[in-house]
């Protein structure tokens, strides 16, 4: 087995800084866009956080904030200064052999999904959906690294490893290659076996060429695939049967550099549907100590926002299982946390599952009546259109359609729509 070389590296970028420019991240046609526009940190970034609502986040907090739960974010490193993550940066592990360390985020990218996850909000900065969580972060190099030669070949590896040696029960990774590495897959099976819930964004190049980003493509990791305001995949998040979950990921501003000197507003990308649900699963999780990684996750399939029409047992190679709603389960008591032991992922076995020793008793999925509402607990309702796999997100707090099995939901791969 080799090393990644440097014409390789050129193609691993972080996968949802949209609206940045530099080095060669161009290459995968996912970070070219521009700016839309700056704003002064002063700004409230939470206003542009426009998923809150409909979420029922504010409401979801008076149950559970995510306390107790680590998120590892393997990045670009994590600032653990800024207004919003004061106290939320634990001690991480910096991968990449060169100069600095994981707190030192050389781009920004990795510090605003570290605020999604698990920001205050303070000093009016961005709010993490799991505002109690905390981070323990893991930096890795990006392309605009590619010409310094002491470059740690295999930081990717390294960082998922110590990952899964940290107490950390969630792995967030908006980071991306366009090809396999057989040392990336021991790594993302090793840390199955320590029980993590690992999500990965799975690109942004949906609109130009749309090939498989790993880790999301592998079988082990969860890949989150991105939404737009009206609940529709967004045109650059990449498709494929490696799509098993989507969460909203247009339009969040982002830091604009490494001098956070104030935000940017951003077409959005996969990086922000990834933090987001981690940050979701963080607050499942924490509302049910007891379960394994396995539980938490059929939980967020069960749960997904579908459309009336969509087949059940089908999933879509735009938006997998659906659109993450925790509220589901966190107002309402809703989803089939299933076998702690077995991966809804691979439906296969899994060792060392944190919690598993004595999983809670099952939540029954007790099933609505098709066209009822509820506005209490439902992000958005979805309804499928035409062939394009896509999910109309009603905002405002305007109620879903939800339809639940009385058992588990089928937790298929080999059926989706294309």
């Amino acid at each position: 087995m080799t090393a990644r070389t440097s014409q390789t590296r050129k193609r691993r970028v972080p996968l949802g800084a949209k609206g940045r420019m530099f080095g060669t991240m161009t290459l995968v046609g996912a970070l070219s866009l521009g700016f839309a526009g700056t704003a002064s940190a002063e700004v409230d970034a939470q206003s542009k956080q426009w998923y809150l609502a409909p979420m029922h986040a504010e409401e979801m907090w008076k149950t559970t904030t995510g306390k107790g739960i680590k998120v590892a974010v393997i990045d670009t490193g994590v600032n653990p200064d800024t207004p919003s993550l004061k106290g939320q940066v634990l001690k991480g592990f910096d991968a990449t052999g060169v100069s600095g360390d994981e707190f030192d985020d050389y781009v920004g990218h990795g510090t605003t999904m570290a605020e999604l996850i698990a920001g205050t909000g303070g000093g009016g900065g961005l709010k993490g959906l799991a505002p109690d969580a905390k981070i323990i972060p893991l930096r890795v190099a990006d392309a605009d690294w590619e010409t310094k030669e002491s470059l740690n070949p295999l930081d990717t590896v390294d960082a998922i490893r110590a990952a899964a040696d940290s107490d950390a029960k969630i792995i967030s990774m908006s980071f991306g290659n366009d090809f396999k590495l057989d040392q990336e897959i021991e790594a993302v099976k090793y840390a199955e076996s320590k029980g993590k819930l690992f999500f990965a964004a799975v690109g942004n190049g949906g609109d130009k060429g749309n090939k498989p980003a790993y880790p999301a493509a592998y079988p082990e990791v969860v890949g989150v695939a991105a939404t737009d305001r009206q609940g529709k995949a967004s045109v650059y998040s990449q498709h494929g049967d490696f799509v098993d979950l989507a969460a909203p990921g247009d339009g969040i501003p982002t830091w604009c550099d490494s001098k956070f000197q104030g935000y940017c507003d951003s077409e959005g990308g996969t990086s922000q549907a990834t933090a987001i649900t981690s940050a979701a699963a963080a607050l499942i999780w924490s509302a049910h100590p007891k379960w394994t990684a396995n539980q938490v996750l059929n939980v967020l399939f069960d749960t997904a926002g579908r459309g009336g029409n969509w087949e059940k047992g089908t999933l879509s190679n735009y938006l997998g299982h659906g659109i993450i709603r925790p509220a589901v389960n966190i107002l309402k008591g809703k989803g089939t946390p299933g076998d702690p032991d077995i991966s809804p992922l691979t439906h296969e076995k899994t060792s060392g599952s944190i919690g598993s020793a004595a999983p809670s008793a099952p939540t029954s999925a007790e099933p609505e009546k098709d066209g009822q509402t509820d506005d209490a607990a439902v992000a958005g309702a979805g309804t499928e259109q035409n062939d394009n796999d896509q999910l109309v997100w009603i905002l405002g707090g305007v109620a879903a359609v939800l339809v639940l099995g009385v058992a588990t939901f089928a937790l298929v791969r080999q059926r989706r729509a294309t």
